[in-house]
């Protein structure tokens, strides 16, 4: 009962009109600070006031969500960093993740890439929030903002499809680790060494030194050679008239002891397969051998092996190809 006369009396109070205004329009900090203090200056600055209040516990709060986000992503980051077998293993649905054993280089510039592009995401999203909830705290009429923002973002989203497509595509190869900085790859338009990679573009340089800035949206399919492992192919060429035996025998002799040698000592993952006769043609015969190696060793390995056996056939007198 007396609850509802101090309420009547709050409604019909002039001073309390006069403070805050008419019935419906009045703040609950006006009436609020009206009420305690009786006091029509203190409610009218109370009023004055609450509008920038809101708006700062408007950013604050923004400011606090974005911190918390950064700190759980640092810790994501920190843990994925950490083994990403161990997520496979708790989380099992999302098995693209999986690429197998990789370097703990590969593993940190992975997990930091990732961790980037969500503190930008998860920043954008809480700003643009807290901006408009500001923005109509302050009475600014969101209605043509928001049609004009929507008729600008079709607009940019038919002309930037193409950067959407890029930036799609290049966080799924990093979530993916489909290749990082320093693998050789090959992604049809274009074939080298990494050098960078970005959310956009992929840049590469070939062999011949040229450097390469490749959308990833344009990226319709990537060959890795130097992920996890590499294999150095030789096709050993030998005379029509040789002994293949003997000279199978050599070759495998001699990759045999390119891989027990102390200076190829992990370059070398597996004992080398001599698969033998690749192919024939007039004055040739072609011996295959293949080698698993650590990644980008194939080249020197392959070399290596090239300049051991010239010279052990040339020792055992194996004849060499002819010129038909």
């Amino acid at each position: 009962m007396g609850f509802g006369i101090v309420l009547a009396q709050a409604v019909t109070d002039p001073g309390l009109v006069d403070a805050c205004g008419p019935k419906g329009e009045q703040g609950w900090v006006c009436t609020t600070v009206y009420r305690i203090s009786g006091s029509q200056r203190a409610a009218e600055v109370a009023d004055a006031l609450s509008k920038p209040i809101r708006v700062a516990v408007i950013l604050l709060v923004a400011w606090l969500v974005v911190a918390l986000a950064r700190r759980f992503i640092a810790r994501l980051v920190v843990r994925m960093s950490g083994g990403v077998e161990k997520l496979v293993t708790r989380t099992p649905g999302v098995s693209f993740v999986d690429t197998g054993p990789m370097s703990e280089t590969r593993r940190v510039q992975r997990a930091e890439t990732v961790g980037a592009v969500l503190r930008s995401v998860v920043s954008i999203i809480v700003w643009t929030i807290a901006i408009f909830s500001a923005l109509e705290v302050l009475g600014v009429n969101l209605g043509p903002l928001l049609a004009t923002a929507g008729v600008a973002g079709i607009a940019i989203a038919f002309g930037a499809q193409s950067l959407v497509k890029d930036f799609l595509t290049g966080m799924f190869m990093l979530v993916e680790d489909q290749f990082a900085v320093g693998d050789v790859v090959d992604v049809g338009v274009a074939s080298g060494t990494v050098e960078g990679i970005s959310l956009r573009t992929t840049r590469l340089r070939d062999v011949d030194g040229v450097v390469w800035h490749v959308p990833n949206g344009t990226i319709l399919r990537v060959g890795n050679k130097s992920q996890q492992w590499s294999r150095a192919v030789v096709d050993v060429p030998v005379g029509y008239q040789a002994d293949i035996a003997q000279a199978t025998d050599v070759i495998r002799e001699v990759a045999d002891a390119l891989w027990r040698d102390a200076d190829y000592a992990g370059k070398i993952l597996a004992e080398p397969s001599v698969l033998g006769v690749e192919s024939m043609a007039p004055g040739r015969v072609m011996i295959r051998v293949v080698i698993r190696t650590q990644p980008q060793q194939e080249l020197p390995i392959a070399r290596e092996l090239r300049l051991r056996v010239k010279a052990a056939l040339d020792a055992a007198g194996i004849a060499a190809p002819t010129i038909p």
